[in-house]
């Protein structure tokens, strides 16, 4: 049995037993509950050792459809801070699946609805995972030019919740230094 990993300070105490099921019977639920179960399970994961399945978990809450309003996000913001903590604390590079890679495929490939929201935010992740683990490889493959601090925070201006930007600038900041 794995032994119980660090409580990440960013995320809600997860329940004793959870599965995959806690988001996909709520599937039809408010999205604040949703949001809600996406950072318990995400800590679930985290908790059993099971580092890429909680950023994926993560991932869910950050693309939820949520109005910048929500009271969910005074109590929990917007998940940056608990991919930045989860990929410096797993610490080794053997992650399974390149997580820096994963947001990079995501904001290079999401479309649909809210794409351009989902993809800023989706690279403000990719630049946590950088910072978290500066030495983890990007996908060379995909000749892309990957972009800065700067205009990451534009993006998210332009397409996030107002002072989101302004709120991830700071926390950039913060864990780069």
């Amino acid at each position: 049995m794995l032994a119980r990993r660090l409580h990440c300070p960013y995320l809600p105490h997860a329940e004793a037993q959870m599965s995959h099921r806690c988001l996909t019977e709520l599937k039809d639920a408010p999205r604040d509950i949703f949001y809600y179960a996406a950072l318990k399970y995400g800590h679930y994961l985290w908790n059993n050792g099971h580092s890429g399945r909680a950023l994926l978990a993560i991932t869910r809450a950050l693309y939820t459809d949520l109005d910048a309003s929500d009271p969910i996000l005074k109590e929990w913001p917007l998940p940056y801070a608990a991919i930045h903590w989860i990929t410096q604390t797993h610490g080794a590079q053997d992650f399974p699946g390149n997580p820096r890679i994963s947001f990079q495929h995501q904001a290079t490939r999401i479309r649909g609805e809210r794409a351009a929201l989902r993809q800023a935010r989706a690279w403000a992740a990719w630049k946590m995972i950088c910072l978290a683990q500066p030495d983890l490889p990007g996908d060379a493959t995909q000749c892309i030019t990957e972009p800065d601090t700067a205009q990451i925070a534009i993006a998210l201006q332009v397409n996030g919740h107002k002072n989101e930007s302004e709120q991830w600038l700071k926390l950039a900041s913060k864990v780069s230094s």
